[in-house]
């Protein structure tokens, strides 16, 4: 039978989430994004509660719980601030390749410490010439007795020089495309790891983005994660369980877009009456809610799918494709209903807009999830 209700646990989590989201970073999500600061009062406040590091295992300090419980603080995070989410849940994406592929002494080095402060990490994969197109990544790392050289940079990195801890993957030989990348754990006071000038980006400005660059920056063999060569499973692996989470983030995005719109509706007058009594703004808050709800149903499916051990590659792409598709249309719808108020950044919805964009980019591009979902299809 299906169920559709979430335990006591859950709702709870959920309400301490909604709560922190409204009553500490809604309040101060603009002046974040006017001013571009990296948010460590709101780091340090999600850190007490718990609300951090969900999915790593409690014998390493984290939260011990799954997929579909990052997917709820995610949700509630962003409906807050995207930006701000995307800093805190960024060490869901960056701390995944330790959980999936570490050995119990990695985790216990380099994570258990970790979650037991409010720290952040990294997620180094993206690179100037290699996006979408990971194999083809420049970063180098050669073996030199029990050390590991690397040399290169990774750009657009979420938490780029404000992590105390870097996942990072490199190749030993660019000829040898996915078969040459390894994965490693890089602590953010190694020598020779620096970071190029904070981006100036459209939206989600709260969340610091940088180049991370490795000049002969030495590591210990012990910091590899798996074996030499499977760099690119564990990317792979690792994104199809953190898909889900970003969708969740748009889900948030497009949700407090709609709240916003059906509240501003119900309260802007025009010809004598709310505009909310208009059928054709009737029939946009419809539209959007269709879309809130049908994407937060399919990211429930993907984040449950991760929970019990089952493969979500086709369905976590479709999540993440599909939330930040809609949470782009529904922002923009937002804006429309405020009209020219929705153009000006006292009001909300030209942030949630602004926000929603990037949604469609990080993490796979949804021309990318379009790929996978047909390859998983073709596959079948």
């Amino acid at each position: 039978m299906i169920d559709f209700s979430l335990t006591e646990e859950q709702q709870a989590l959920r309400d301490l989430a909604r709560d922190f989201a409204r009553d500490k970073i809604a309040p101060v999500a603009q002046d974040y994004d006017q001013t571009s600061t990296h948010p460590q009062d709101l780091i340090n406040g999600a850190h007490n509660l718990g609300l951090m590091n969900l999915t790593v295992p409690e014998a390493y300090n984290g939260g011990g719980l799954g997929a579909l419980e990052d997917c709820l603080v995610a949700e509630e995070f962003a409906a807050g601030c995207a930006g701000v989410a995307t800093t805190i849940m960024g060490n869901s994406l960056a701390l995944t390749p330790i959980v999936l592929a570490g050995t119990p002494e990695q985790l216990e080095q380099f994570v258990a410490p970790f979650c037991a402060a409010p720290n952040l990490a990294a997620f180094c994969l993206t690179e100037a010439g290699a996006g979408s197109d990971v194999a083809s990544m420049r970063t180098t790392v050669r073996r030199e007795g029990d050390e590991y050289v690397l040399n290169g940079s990774k750009r657009f990195i979420t938490n780029g020089g404000t992590s105390s801890l870097y996942t990072v993957f490199a190749t030993l030989d660019p000829s040898l495309k996915h078969k040459g990348i390894c994965a490693f754990i890089v602590p953010g006071d190694t020598p020779g790891l620096s970071f190029g000038k904070k981006e100036d980006k459209m939206g989600q400005r709260a969340s610091d983005t940088r180049e991370v660059i490795f000049d002969n920056l030495r590591i210990p063999v012990a910091n590899r994660l798996g074996q030499e060569g499977e760099g690119f499973l564990i990317a792979m692996k690792t994104l199809d369980r953190a898909r889900a989470g970003v969708a969740a983030l748009a889900l948030g995005v497009g949700r407090a877009a709609m709240e916003a719109a059906l509240e501003y509706a119900q309260q802007r007058q025009q010809f004598g009456q709310p505009i909310a009594q208009f059928q054709a703004i009737q029939f946009m808050l419809a539209d959007m809610a269709m879309k809130v709800e049908t994407a937060r149903l399919m990211v429930w499916k993907a984040a449950w799918l991760t929970d019990n051990g089952r493969p979500n590659s086709l369905e976590s792409s479709i999540a993440k494709c599909y939330a930040s598709d809609i949470a782009m249309e529904v922002t923009t719808d937002a804006v429309q209903i405020f009209g020219g108020y929705g153009y000006i950044k006292e009001y909300p919805v030209e942030k949630y807009m602004r926000d929603a964009k990037l949604m469609q980019i990080y993490e796979g591009t949804n021309q990318i999830q379009r790929l996978v979902i047909a390859r998983n299809l073709l596959r079948r």
